[in-house]
């Protein structure tokens, strides 16, 4: 079974609503203001929706003002028919020309910030993935991979949904909340607008309360749904095993106990904001309905005309709409500033570097020698173990070394330093006598390949697959390339031929058939230095010589780190470093560790020799 809570298989967001919401303060909206580094030469596009925006809120304003006239009519002297019919015939036009000039504005608004907010999201996600691609290994040793990726989709979606809706949303409705306010004190009486404005400092208040406790609400069921989602993110990645093993009615029982869960918190959660929403809607129309009460009265004693009535009623209207919309809206621009503090974390991030000049691969005049030199090791993860102890050793150029010892005696992790996915804490490793931090980052791995013991290939072609090594080599190369890993002929045998889909991680070739892969790849990189990561070690006997075949022939002239646990395939090696819990315990050539009778390599060989 997959590990529980392992990396690969984190939580997801469930929904942009399910983000936890940051609060509105100066650093995070100072945070925010970064957006708009991406404008350049948007701006005046973005200026051009602010005016349209304005627009749209202003005649929106007019359009209550007016509608509210009809009201006057329930006043007009019937002896004057003609000319009441006239004037509400220009009414209707007036209102009809409103409509139109509204939706040419909103047009207006919703194209520009549009077109503003897909420029600044791209930016923003080719900024993102640039810097999460640059990002050190023990980066994502530390963070799961579904958390990152939410960085990059969930997160930067609730940003475009802040900026095309309710950053817009939220301007509009306090212009006009405000400007029917305005309208309500110029067109009628103090005495009835004046409620309007006393509610809205309690309104506030209550509100910030209320949203305080969403956010709790909020962040608490994104990790509920986040466990849910761990939990399919490990069935689906060990799919084999659960069928395997027969699991599937544990795992579902597992998954509906959690989804329990999230659908209880869920309710509460539910019921939390549905009484926030309800008592401001409740608070703000109940205002409305009081107040209209008064002013009834006040048209029956004649102190408020009906045209008066009208137009405060559609004003009302108006501003309670806009009072009772802002709560979403600022909740929506609360996950937007939670969105972009996480968005911006990842692009501030320390990262490796790396030249990203799309270049080809140098001829080099690397020899490809390594040196490790009292070199000591532990993960950034596991400060406290070191995995490496005072480890020395060296590679002539052309040289094959095999590194062998137990599971966990840092066998992997030697290849993990020479391709400088870390640093050592103590010591140096030196390539041609040059300390390999010294060299540039890109221009080392461009010397180096590696054929790992589980290949991970690109739910591409095989050709695509291939060219990873050399992205602008032809077809003639790839086609050698292939010949030289012994993948030719099993290519050939597809009916697309190269064009052969791999499914996602290579999914619908045999295990012999993605290293065969993963060798014609690095066969076209061509690199100095060779890594073989227990490459054969899973593979049956057919297919492992066909592979063993293969790397031979890649090996040749190459520095070669072999790391086996099969002792038969490095026997000769040119030299054997032997490893146990992360010491040198020998080195030599199989012959002369072999003769060791005390030694662990004889041990380890004899052991093998008898289970065989």
């Amino acid at each position: 079974m997959a590990k529980r809570g392992r990396r690969g298989g984190g939580p997801a967001h469930s929904g942009d609503e399910d983000l936890p919401k940051a609060k509105i303060s100066m650093a995070n909206l100072k945070q925010s203001l970064r957006l708009f580094s991406y404008l350049k030469r948007q701006k005046w596009k973005f200026f051009a929706g602010m005016l349209f925006l304005i627009g749209t809120a202003s005649v929106g304003l007019l359009f209550p003002v007016k509608a509210g006239s009809l009201f006057g009519f329930f006043d007009s002297n019937p002896d004057h028919l003609a000319e009441n019919k006239e004037k509400l015939f220009e009414l209707g036009i007036t209102l009809l020309i409103i409509l139109v000039v509204q939706g040419v504005f909103s047009f207006g608004r919703v194209y520009f910030f549009t077109l503003v907010t897909e420029n600044i999201l791209q930016g923003l996600r080719n900024d993102s993935f640039k810097r999460l691609i640059q990002m050190p290994m023990h980066f994502f040793s530390k963070n799961q991979v579904s958390e990152l990726n939410s960085r990059i989709a969930t997160d930067i979606n609730v940003i475009s949904e802040a900026f095309t809706i309710n950053i817009a949303e939220l301007i509009r409705q306090t212009i006009v909340g405000t400007g029917g306010l305005i309208l309500m004190i110029l067109l009628t009486k103090w005495e009835i607008a004046k409620w309007f404005v006393f509610i809205i400092p309690p309104l506030t208040i209550i509100s910030i309360l209320f949203a305080k406790k969403i956010r709790t609400y909020s962040k608490n069921f994104q990790e509920k749904i986040g466990e849910a989602s761990v939990i399919v993110g490990e069935v689906l990645s060990g799919i084999v095993n659960v069928k395997t093993f027969t699991s599937e009615a544990h795992e579902i029982k597992r998954y509906n106990e959690k989804t329990k869960d999230i659908k209880n918190f869920g309710f509460r959660y539910g019921v939390f904001r549905g009484t926030f929403f309800a008592f401001v809607v409740t608070f703000v129309f109940g205002t409305v309905f009081f107040i209209l009460y008064v002013m009834v009265e006040m048209v029956m004693k004649g102190e408020l005309t009906s045209e008066q009535f009208g137009q405060f009623l559609m004003l009302a209207l108006f501003v309670a709409g806009s009072l009772g919309g802002l709560p979403e809206q600022i909740a929506s621009i609360q996950r937007a500033l939670g969105a972009t503090d996480r968005v911006f974390e990842l692009i501030d991030g320390q990262i490796e570097e790396i030249n990203l000049t799309d270049v080809d691969t140098k001829a080099s005049n690397t020899k490809g020698e390594i040196e490790f030199k009292n070199v000591s090791f532990n993960y950034p993860t596991r400060p406290d173990f070191d995995v490496l102890k005072s480890i020395s050793f060296t590679a002539s150029g052309g040289e094959t070394v095999a590194l062998v010892g137990s599971s966990g005696s840092g066998k992997s992790t030697i290849a993990s330093l020479i391709l400088r996915f870390y640093d050592p804490q103590i010591g140096e490793i030196l390539i041609d006598g040059k300390n390999s931090k010294e060299i540039e980052l890109t221009e080392l791995r461009k010397q180096i390949a590696i054929v790992p013991q589980d290949v991970m290939l690109f739910a591409g072609t095989i050709k695509d697959n291939i060219l990873y090594g050399k992205p602008n080599a032809t077809q003639e190369e790839v086609e050698d390339a292939a010949r030289k890993a012994n993948a030719f002929d099993f290519i050939q045998s597809f009916p697309d031929k190269f064009n052969t889909l791999v499914g996602e991680r290579g999914i619908q070739l045999s295990g012999g058939q993605r290293q065969r892969i993963a060798i014609a790849r690095a066969v076209l990189k061509n690199p100095r230095i060779l890594i073989l990561d227990e490459a054969t070690s899973s593979l049956d006997s057919e297919s492992e010589h066909l592979v063993q075949e293969a790397l031979d022939k890649l090996m040749v002239g190459r520095t070669s780190v072999v790391i086996a646990h099969r002792l038969a395939t490095i026997r000769n090696a040119d030299k054997i470093v032997v490893l146990q819990k992360g010491t040198v315990q020998e080195s030599g050539k199989h012959q002369e560790l072999i003769k060791n009778e005390d030694g662990f390599y004889h041990k380890l060989s004899k052991m093998q020799f008898e289970l065989s």
